[in-house]
């Protein structure tokens, strides 16, 4: 070993999805939206492509364009909105921000596998309470003294929606904690606990531009809390970098934010591409729980899912799987296009007619 690798901190990195980029390939791995941005994005970029002088000077490091039209979205003042480079960004501030106690953070064993990543680099310690059988949350592990609190809703990889008043008990019980809800996939389905972040000053929800807003290149995330807890996170991403969203992604994300018409077009065709998505695949022998996300996550108990995974790999269809032991008979299916989901089906049923 060299003298200077004992100081080197060691962490396991966060392993993201396959990043493919084959011809004519079905993409339904990291839970992109198949549609396109807002059009009032395009025009958005357009008008930055013709005058690029700007680019030249630093961003607004207020995000002011993009805070003020999230706040007026959601019905919150300016203050109780941060925003940062993608929900990623965001929740690793809110690790370092909130979560330094000696006590034990929580969330759930099951659940986005980035949380044991943030939590190994910042060395906070952590415990994971068992889902129960069905993948859903036991709202009572989330009673006892904590350092902090964050669970997905809905779940990742799970798909599974908790109610918000169990979200509230939880919230309600941990008044000496800050509770993190991450709401990557609630635009898909379920209640957002927004309007509880007036009630309970513990309280933040974070959401992302990747999922619903078909912006996952652009890198937008936020969090909307307290204006305490805002003025916490910026304090601490102001000690680490204050310029983090650049230009054109504040401007594009304020446009994104303002095409409300767009945004529920959108995600209603895929969750109405879901819908059919399930129906298909209980057809073929699937089961899975009932999604209230933009994927589903489905196992076969005739198939040997690892087996069929690489199988539709090798065939050009991207969808995701772990070799963890407790969700490695299971697949996570991205809901794409009906084309995409069409030839996702038809390599099944090939798969299936094969064995």
């Amino acid at each position: 070993m060299k003298l200077w690798e004992k100081n080197v901190r060691k962490v396991e990195p966060y392993v993201a999805g396959e990043q493919p980029d084959n011809k004519d390939m079905v993409k339904l791995n990291t839970n992109e939206c198949p549609y396109p941005p807002s059009p009032k994005v395009k025009q958005v970029i357009k008008k930055i492509e013709e005058n690029t002088d700007r680019l030249r000077l630093y961003p607004d490091k207020t995000m002011a364009p993009l805070i003020n039209a999230l706040a007026e979205f959601y019905g919150v003042e300016s203050d109780m909105v941060f925003a940062g480079v993608g929900s990623d960004d965001v929740i690793a501030n809110c690790f370092l921000t909130f979560f330094n106690s000696e006590k034990p953070i929580l969330f759930p064993e099951i659940t986005y596998s980035f949380y044991p990543v943030w939590a190994d680099l910042y060395k906070i310690p952590y415990k994971t309470p068992k889902l129960r059988e069905d993948f859903t949350i036991d709202v009572n592990d989330y009673m006892g003294e904590n350092g902090g609190i964050i669970i997905p809703n809905p779940n990742a990889p799970t798909s599974i929606y908790e109610s918000l008043e169990g979200i509230e008990k939880i919230v309600k019980a941990n008044p000496a904690s800050v509770v993190i809800i991450d709401e990557a996939y609630i635009d898909f389905g379920g209640e957002s606990a927004i309007p509880l972040v007036k009630k309970y000053d513990n309280l933040l929800v974070v959401q992302t531009f990747s999922k619903s807003r078909s912006m996952a290149g652009m890198r937008i995330g936020y969090a909307i809390g307290s204006g305490e807890l805002i003025a916490a996170l910026n304090n601490v991403k102001n000690s680490i970098n204050s310029y983090t969203l650049n230009y054109v992604s504040i401007l594009a994300g304020e446009a994104a934010v303002k095409d409300k018409e767009y945004f529920d077009a959108t995600r209603n065709k895929i969750i109405e591409t879901r819908k059919r998505s399930m129906m298909e695949l209980e057809k073929l022998g699937f089961t899975f729980p009932q999604s209230k996300a933009n994927f589903i996550f489905a196992t076969h108990k005739d198939y040997n899912i690892t087996d069929m995974f690489n199988y539709l790999r090798d065939n050009n269809i991207y969808v995701r799987h772990w070799n963890n032991p407790l969700i490695k008979d299971y697949l996570r299916i991205t809901i794409g296009t009906d084309e995409e989901m069409n030839r996702l089906f038809d390599e099944i049923k090939k798969y299936m007619n094969s064995k």
